[in-house]
């Protein structure tokens, strides 16, 4: 059984929902402080707040480009991704373009990814596939171009699409990326039974808002107590 200090470093805590109030966006920010988790992903408006109010701790920023549907112009996503750098945030979660990969258009999906990473840097982007509205080929095809332009990582899904990370889903992109690309589940990813299960099939991050759910359930059960098995209702 990994530590709470294992898997605390491998969530983002999901901020996104339209309508939270900047109340509860601090709830959510200082249970991330206080669970000590990776980072959060906050909605691109939220970030600059968000990095002044976890200023002093070891948590990360991040937010998300071209959210939630990916049919954005590239244009319009590189300055997303600018502004949130400027901002402070340091990893960039952004949607490819849905309809493009579906139509075939893998080209042009894969440079709309480079142009982020491109202006990203250093920084860390990850490749939302949509997995809920792709078939296999679709999948592969978009972890493929993810890699080819330089992601590092690929990731399932927005949570705002229907349908979610699955444990087939994510072996499928692990099998289809080199070992520099990383795997991020997210969307449906509610209790650590879950949690663990696609670890183990190599998924090194997780998206959830369900982050205290998963680390007490893991704290229960390295103290010895009984596994409580609970999932949280919310999705991300």
């Amino acid at each position: 059984m990994p530590s709470v200090a294992e898997i605390a470093a491998q969530i983002d805590h999901a901020i996104l929902k339209p309508e939270l109030t900047r109340d509860d966006v601090d709830a959510d920010l200082d249970l991330a402080r206080e669970y000590g988790i990776f980072s959060v992903c906050v909605r691109p408006s939220d970030v600059a707040h968000a990095v002044a109010r976890l200023a002093g701790s070891t948590v990360a920023v991040g937010t998300v480009i071209g959210f939630p549907h990916g049919t954005t112009t590239t244009q319009t996503k590189v300055a997303e991704a600018r502004q949130a750098l400027e901002d402070g945030a340091l990893e960039l979660d952004m949607v490819l373009n849905i309809g493009r990969l579906r139509s075939g258009l893998v080209e042009d999906v894969e440079a709309d990814i480079r142009a982020v990473k491109r202006a990203a840097g250093d920084h860390v982007v990850k490749v939302i596939l949509e997995t809920a509205l792709l078939d296999d080929g679709q999948k592969v095809a978009a972890c493929e171009a993810a890699e080819r332009a330089g992601a590092d990582f690929v990731k399932t899904s927005t949570g705002f699409a229907g349908g979610g990370a699955t444990l087939e889903d994510v072996r499928l992109m692990r099998a289809a990326v080199g070992p520099g690309v990383q795997v991020k589940a997210s969307g449906g990813v509610r209790g650590l039974d879950t949690l663990l299960e696609m670890r183990d099939a190599g998924v090194t991050r997780f998206g959830t808002s369900a982050t205290r759910v998963i680390l007490d359930d893991l704290a229960a059960r390295v103290a010895g107590g009984q596994a409580t098995g609970a999932e949280d209702s919310t999705s991300y």
